[in-house]
């Protein structure tokens, strides 16, 4: 039996639909993501902790969901939007269907909505709180209204990892790992880090380390890493304070690579600023330039805020640049070294062009034992 659903925004600006999933309602950043392919990886990708997803692609549940190609455990998202729900899953790793999967899991889905109209409308007005079930539309525009916006939200308590664990599984049937690498010993500071970025860092031959968001620079350093990762995640990063504040002491220490929260909060770290951009970059065709080598990657990204390259001149180089609009997608530390990137180079989903950087991280590591 179908219910119907709405999607309302703060602004009042309402969708019907029919609900799948979970029933009830929920809150959340209403954002969309341009990705042709690559659903589950978007429903399990912890950066989504707060928001409401909307696939720009027509029809979704195509394949259903196996249980490979997961991005964290379970999905973090708050609510999930479709223009049409397959009512079919075919594929040879299919598990359950997508509407199964987000019921397991509590996650609000709806169909029928016009995808098109509702992505024109957060291009141009920009992304904001929304609600989205089977509630009435005007006590979901009631809870869009009260809900506090994602600036000055700290989310990475909500997807972090509880206690430090090790890591070995490598990309499996995809990739193995590097013939005769050396095994690095790389910290990973987890603020919600995807599943393939730890998989990349070994089948780079690393010896992976995943300790939490909360852990102090004393706790990673008695780890002894031959370098130290910032993973991505959720929210705004100028309000996860005590990640700025580890970062800054662990600058200089060790070789470290950044990856899209990773990214801004070292540039926080060095003493930049972040701010948000109208509607994000999300999905899997967002054009790159690489400044070194003149490279133009097709890059996966998932971000709501940009780091201002300008408020840390001379500190830092400006190594990647966002074709479309200019902003800031990469960076190094002049003094230390350090480089991240705003952009997803384990691409999952997504082209492979940027998985190199992972290996610019190794061999960083690899010179400054030299040096020692």
């Amino acid at each position: 039996m179908t219910k119907e659903a709405h999607l309302v925004l703060a602004d009042g600006t309402r969708f019907a639909g029919t609900s799948f999933g979970a029933d009830g309602a929920a809150v959340g950043e209403a954002v969309f993501t341009t990705g042709m392919t690559g659903y589950e990886e978007v429903l399990t990708d912890p950066s989504y902790c707060g928001q409401i997803v909307t696939m720009t692609a027509p029809q979704i549940g195509n394949t259903g969901i196996n249980f490979e190609d997961g991005e964290a455990r379970s999905p973090a998202l708050r609510g999930f939007v479709v223009r049409e729900l397959s009512a079919v899953e075919s594929n040879w790793r299919c598990k359950e269907s997508l509407d199964a999967y987000l019921e397991r899991n509590g996650i609000v889905g709806i169909t029928g909505v016009d995808t098109r109209t509702l992505t024109r409308h957060i291009r141009d007005v920009g992304a904001q709180m929304a609600a989205v079930g089977t509630e009435d539309p005007a006590t979901l525009h009631d809870r869009a209204k009260a809900a506090p916006p994602m600036t000055g939200q700290n989310l990475t308590g909500q997807v972090t990892t509880a206690e430090a664990y090790e890591w070995t599984e490598c990309s499996g049937v995809w990739a193995t790992p590097r013939e005769g690498a050396r095994p690095w010993h790389v910290v990973a500071m987890d603020f919600g880090v995807k599943l393939n970025i730890l998989r990349c860092l070994v089948d780079e031959g690393c010896k992976v380390t995943v300790v939490p968001a909360t852990a102090t620079a004393d706790e990673v350093l008695a780890l002894d890493p031959d370098g130290i990762f910032l993973s991505n995640g959720p929210g705004d990063p100028s309000a996860v304070a005590g990640g700025i504040s580890t970062v800054r002491d662990l600058l200089g220490k060790r070789p470290m690579f950044g990856i899209c929260l990773g990214h801004q909060l070292m540039s926080l770290a060095l003493g930049g600023s972040s701010y948000k951009l109208k509607f994000g970059h999300r999905g899997l065709n967002q054009p790159v330039k690489d400044l070194k080598t003149g490279r133009i990657e097709v890059t996966t990204q998932n971000h709501g805020f940009c780091v201002d390259v300008d408020s840390m001149k001379g500190k830092c180089e400006l190594t990647h640049l966002h074709l479309n609009d200019g902003t800031c997608e990469g960076i190094e530390h002049l003094e230390t070294g350090a480089f991240s990137v705003q952009y997803h180079p384990e691409s999952a989903a997504g082209p492979h062009d940027s998985r190199y950087l992972f290996r610019r991280f190794t061999d960083a590591i690899a010179l400054s034992l030299i040096h020692i």
